[in-house]
Parts: C-alpha cells; structure tokens; sequence
C-alpha cells in the first residue's frame, strides 16, 4: 500500500483511493477483512476457506461480449446454497431477449470452485445439468466456449501486454467480517460465434468487445447498486487508433477507502474519484438521459438511452430487481496526465440494481 490521495469537488464528496500494488491477504484466519482499497491487478490473496459466513460467500466469473447492436451475457455463479450457469443473447436493438439457456444446481458450498483471482491465467471448466463450458484464460488471450442444447458459442478475445484493470475490495460498516471485492477488465476486443441451431450470430473484433465482471464477496443481505461499463475505438487528432473504456460503480459498501471508478486508455488505468448520477431515474426515468459527473470533475458524461434490459427475478427470500440501461453516450474525460480525451457516440451502459440474496 503505497499510494494515497484525497480529492475535493466544492466539498460535496470526499474519497481517499488506497492503492494496494504488493501482494497482500484479503482475509485473516478468523475471517476479519484486513485489505480495504484498489489495485491496477489483482494483488489480494483470497482463500475461501477464511471466509467466515461461509452460506453467505458468493463466487462469478461473468463475461458480457456487445457490439451495440447485439449483448451476450455469458455466466458462472455459485452462491453456496446453489448456483448456476448461463448464455444469454439480447437483441438490443430490438429490445428483446433471443436465448437464454440456464442450468441450475443446488448445494454449491465446496463444489465447482472457480479460481481465486481472475486476471492471472487460470482454467475454469465444468459440465452442469446439461451444459457445458470453459473459460480459459491465458497473459494475452481469452477463450469462452459454451454448449447446451441447440445453442453453442465461442468467443476469443485479446489482453493487451501489460493491460491494468481495476480490482475493488469495499467493506461494509458493522460488518467486519463481509467485504465485496470485484476485478473489472474491460477494453478486451473480442469476436465469436453464437449459435441457436442452424442460426449464426457473429461478432468481430472491429466493433465487439468483452467486459470480466469477476466477483468473490461476502456481503450482508440487501445491496444497493449503480454499474457502468463501456468499451471502444477512439482516434486522436494525428489519426492514430486508441482503444478506450471506464467503468463506474458506486452505492456498495463503504467506499471510505476507495472508488470502483476508473478510466482505461490502450491498457492502462487512470483512477478517479466518486461518481454520481444527476437525477436518480427510479422509478420512471431510466429512458430518459443520465448524467455523470465525478467529484475531481474528470469525468463528465451523458447517457442517451435506448434500451432498458429491465429484469425482476424473486425466489422465496432472494429478489434481483435490475435496470440495465443501454444507450449512446458523449462527453469528457481527463487522463492522469491532463489530457481530455472528448468522447462521441460511444455505445455503452449502466445499471440500477436491489438485490435481496
């Protein structure tokens, strides 16, 4: 932990960002959370088995592969009680949901265990209830296959050498023992098939890129969340290409100690401060514009939306109630040197979730 900072925008928000760069344990054995900041890898060493509340512990690897015009949400999750997996595929354009195959199981404490960190190679390969599939991940490389019944696909995506991502571990204040920690990487131009039957969707990587939404937390009972994620191809005044993206995340925990907020440009990442929305959509706003704004003022930007991939899931005691809004989105951004990058219709997200789990 070598790099702390504090930053002001007319004293509406505070954020210190404690920058973690050496390898450094997540938990310690009687489950006390001992690492609260960020990381441009993920440097915290977390063993499941330190994890207190165990039935409460919860593990992904989610991959979202998009290019604008068509989504593919491709998941593991184990949750302990159970879990599952899934291939979604959204025209979204259209508004609508294409496929969805999904397989569930139960029991899921000390089975299908996923690896302990995300962004380091790592194999995770598994047949459940009829599914089948494999994340493989290599230093510059990244393969998804997925197969259950009509429906198969496969994505491969590249890392950029040396590419930084934003790895978040927040606590929750009362709770010594939860703590949410999450890697986003995005910036990862991707191509692939999805295939229903005879039906072929392809994506390439002139337009296509995937984001990792990689998560071990264990968390009290009811969460509140804002995700925004997006990924593009930006050319700069001499003409050359530049690969950009950000990602904000805010309303989770106790961000005291740092901010899932971040902006990636050709693999590397350059850290802000909180963000928020202008106007709060629920209940009935979410197609109407967003703006975001960070408290250093670096980054500004608008949402035009165009699709609301709006879900409410409820199982006994256990609710998702999402928004994932989709939309075009403009403004500015300012890199750690200085430099504003003007960003113009960019195809990206955000979303409002209340989890019950």
């Amino acid at each position: 932990m070598d790099k702390t900072y504090v930053s002001y925008l007319e004293g509406k928000w505070k954020s210190k960002q404690t920058e973690y760069t050496e390898p450094t344990q997540l938990l310690g054995k009687d489950g006390t959370l001992l690492a609260k900041g960020w990381a441009r890898r993920n440097v915290f060493e977390y063993d499941r088995n330190d994890v207190k509340a165990k039935m409460r512990r919860k593990e992904w690897d989610f991959y979202q592969v998009s290019n604008g015009k068509y989504m593919v949400q491709l998941s593991f999750a184990n949750i302990s009680l159970g879990g599952y997996v899934s291939c979604v595929l959204i025209d979204l354009r259209g508004g609508k949901k294409i496929a969805g195959p999904t397989a569930l199981f139960l029991g899921g404490k000390d089975k299908y265990v996923l690896p302990a960190k995300g962004d380091y190679p790592n194999n995770v390969k598994f047949k459940i209830n009829g599914a089948q599939f494999e994340f493989d991940t290599k230093e510059t490389e990244r393969t998804l296959w997925f197969k259950m019944g009509k429906v198969e696909c496969k994505f491969h995506m590249d890392i950029l050498p040396g590419h930084e991502n934003i790895t978040t571990v927040l606590p929750f204040k009362g709770f010594p023992d939860r703590y949410f920690m999450t890697t986003k990487q995005n910036c990862m131009p991707c191509s692939g098939t999805y295939k229903i039957g005879d039906k072929v969707y392809e994506f390439s990587k002139d337009d296509t890129f995937c984001t990792l939404d990689w998560g071990r937390v264990d968390t009290p009972y009811k969460l509140v969340w804002y995700w925004g994620n997006g990924s593009t191809y930006i050319t700069d005044a001499e003409g050359k290409k530049h690969i950009f993206g950000f990602e904000i995340t805010w309303g989770i925990g106790d961000e005291s100690n740092a901010t899932e907020t971040c902006i990636f440009y050709d693999g590397k990442a350059h850290k802000f401060g909180a963000v928020d929305v202008e106007t709060f959509p629920k209940p009935d706003k979410y197609m109407q514009p967003w703006h975001f704004v960070s408290e250093d003022g670096r980054f500004d930007m608008t949402m035009e939306p165009f699709f609301d991939n709006h879900a409410d899931t409820n199982a006994l005691v256990m609710r998702m109630h999402s928004h994932q809004v989709h939309g075009t989105w403009h403004g500015n951004v300012t890199l750690d040197d200085g430099t504003v990058l003007e960003i113009k219709d960019m195809y990206a997200f955000c979303e409002y979730v209340e989890n019950r789990s």
